[in-house]
């Protein structure tokens, strides 16, 4: 349940100096700086979604050419092209700024500190193309990498996107088949990885994974970056190797050459979780990309010059791509590589100190964590440059909103946001001129026609129902990899509702026009034909001390569906009779009767993505018997064998 009162409520100094008022202001016609006025502004922005765009596209200073023609059948989806005659390149957008100030900092669980300089960044992306070039990459090419959140990522990317070529990456814990699933499919020409990682203060060897990985890849080049100071000896053992200081070592730093290509131009292949099977390989262009991104980071987080921007992130996850492109906003990106816990849970509030991070993302995860672990950065730490804190990856839960303002920081936006890997942005997610209240996300994106549907495909309010939007957006991937005749991109989305991208999610507006996500649809469940979201049972059991986390299923049962619920504990708890009468009550009176499970059990584990998503449909499936399509997708598989024939569950 939410509350009425709001966690924090944006000062009218912060609203004016914002980068969202500076827009509107920017406008022909003018809002209300109030939360009525961002809902005018949202509006406005979906009824008009050219000269949205368009505005945008001059506010935030986008380098290209724009052409004239704003939107192209604007009433299709997918078909609907966003400045069909503009050219532009990603990179050179992202790499607008020069000069002597830091442009990344990284900080790796070794302990090793350093940063680029935005010509530091110039001069070695430069040096990364010329060597692309030489080894024959073109336009349309793709490069995958496996590689841990280091400056090197992000050149590397920068570099095959100023090409025109398109950029893939996993991070390096993927094991041999994840990676294989993923990038067998669109056959790379070069593949870029490192010499190990460290996790949890011990360093990670991944030769032995990459002497199985490389000769099925087929690469022209493998090119190691060090990091545990064994590129050489890697690099000498696989097919093609190559260490980066060599690859590139012929070439000089010169200017950055930029080849402007279609709006539409693809930059990145992205993968689905492959959860249920292999993953689909979403296809994302330049334009859209770049244009959500510059939207989220400076109009939705108020991003400006000189801030500095950091996510908990992999290069396995969207966020990771989300994150870099704050260099088109002129911003200093903020690198962290490792486990967020080690030494403790303390390590990136450090950093933030030291370095001013003006924006801290991370996961809902993350803050559950903290909270489960008693910490309180708040008196440990100033965190005094910290303006927003966002958050994603699952349902952010009410205790932990009330947990950021009690126990992190009291004066900060808290900007849950929602969208996905399959339009790599938001459709929901912090509004600077609205309250934040607890549970809620703040509000629909602008430019995205968000909203509610029930299974009549009726706009609904303050009701569950499917997350939809109704009109076409810049960042609709273009395509999946390999599907021709786009079948399995139109089954995706468009075959719930026709022309109407669903997806997935089960969602409800709140009375004051926030947004809650009660769960993926696929994991709803439907005890006696009435659906439910598991996140409104996680929002009730895991503000239980006794309880660290939750996960919970829909079991097959007696012509019907029962609620079962697993639950981790935490250390010296056990799960009688008293607890689970407790775990119950607390779902009956906080959420409701249906939500009750039938049966509560203790497990060890909880299988998880590599993102830190809990799998409920991979539990679901081993409980039922079924085969799991792609455990390579989990971080930590061997937790399913949990799952598997559990007794409690026979009757």
């Amino acid at each position: 349940m939410t509350v009425a009162e709001p966690l924090w409520t944006p000062t009218e100094e912060d609203i004016l100096n914002g980068q969202l008022a500076k827009f509107a202001a920017t406008l022909d016609r003018s809002f209300p700086t109030t939360p009525i006025g961002f809902d005018q502004l949202h509006l406005w922005s979906i009824e008009n979604r050219g000269e949205f765009w368009d505005a945008l596209w001059e506010f935030c200073g986008i380098i290209g050419e724009k052409g004239s023609v704003l939107l192209e059948n604007g009433g299709q989806m997918p078909g609907a092209r966003f400045f069909p005659e503009a050219k532009i390149n990603f990179a050179e957008n992202l790499l607008r700024r020069k000069g002597g100030d830091i442009a990344i900092h990284f900080k790796g669980e070794d302990k090793v500190e350093r940063s680029l300089s935005w010509n530091e960044l110039h001069e070695l992306v430069s040096r990364l193309q010329q060597a692309f070039i030489k080894a024959g990459v073109k336009k349309g090419d793709r490069i995958a990498a496996m590689m841990p959140n280091v400056p090197e990522t992000v050149a590397a990317m920068l570099a095959a996107t100023s090409i025109g070529a398109l950029w893939s990456s996993c991070s390096p814990d993927f094991g041999e088949k994840g990676v294989l699933d993923r990038f067998t499919q669109i056959e790379p020409v070069l593949f870029i990885t490192c010499d190990g990682y460290w996790y949890n203060g011990k360093q990670i060897e991944v030769l032995e994974k990459l002497k199985k990985i490389t000769p099925q890849l087929g690469a022209k080049k493998n090119i190691i970056v060090p990091y545990l100071k064994r590129a050489d000896q890697v690099s000498n053992e696989l097919p093609n190797g190559v260490t980066l200081e060599n690859f590139i070592e012929e070439f000089a730093p010169a200017p950055v050459k930029f080849e402007r290509l279609p709006f539409d131009h693809p930059i990145y292949i992205l993968f689905s979780s492959g959860t249920t099977g292999i993953p689909k390989c979403i296809v994302h262009s330049a334009g859209g990309v770049l244009t959500q991104h510059l939207k989220e980071h400076q109009l939705h987080s108020g991003v400006k010059p000189g801030d500095t921007v950091f996510y908990f992130t992999t290069c396995g996850w969207m966020m990771w791509n989300w994150l870099v492109t704050a260099l088109a906003s002129e911003a200093t990106l903020a690198l962290y590589d490792g486990s967020p816990f080690y030494p403790d849970g303390n390590v990136l509030f450090d950093y933030a100190d030291k370095i001013g991070i003006t924006q801290f993302g991370t996961s809902a995860k993350f803050i559950d964590a903290l909270r489960n672990q008693g910490l309180r950065p708040m008196e440990t730490h100033s965190l005094s440059t910290v303006r927003v804190i966002a958050s994603t990856g699952s349902p952010l839960a009410p205790e932990n909103f009330d947990f950021v303002y009690s126990d992190i920081k009291s004066n900060v936006h808290l900007a849950s946001v929602s969208g996905g890997t399959d339009i790599v942005s938001c459709f929901v997610c912090g509004v600077p001129w609205k309250p934040v209240y607890s549970g809620e996300i703040q509000g629909p994106a602008l430019g995205m026609a968000t909203a509610v549907w029930n299974d009549d495909g009726e706009p609904v309010q303050m009701e569950k129902g499917e997350l939809v939007c109704t009109k076409a957006f810049p960042s609709m991937p273009i395509k999946f990899w390999n599907d021709e005749g786009g079948q399995k991109y139109s089954a995706a989305y468009f075959e719930r509702f026709d022309n109407i991208w669903c997806h997935g999610d089960f969602a409800e507006w709140s009375e004051r026009g926030g947004m809650i996500i009660h769960g993926r649809s696929d994991a709803t469940l439907n005890p006696g034909g009435v659906r439910i979201g598991t996140a409104e049972i996680y929002n009730q059991v895991e503000q239980m001390s006794q309880v660290l986390e939750a996960l919970c299923i829909g079991q097959e049962w007696d012509n019907d569906t029962r609620v079962i619920l697993f639950v981790v504990l935490a250390d010296g708890v056990v799960l009688d009779d008293d607890l689970t009468k407790a775990i119950k009550t607390k779902i009956r009176t906080g959420a409701s009767p249906r939500h009750v499970p039938a049966k509560v059990i203790a497990v060890a584990d909880i299988p998880r993505t590599k993102s830190g998503k809990i799998t409920e449909l991979a539990v679901r499936d081993v409980v039922h018997g079924r085969i799991v399509k792609n455990k390579e997708a989990l971080a930590n598989p061997e937790a399913l064998d949990i799952y598997t024939n559990l007794s409690e569950l026979s009757s």
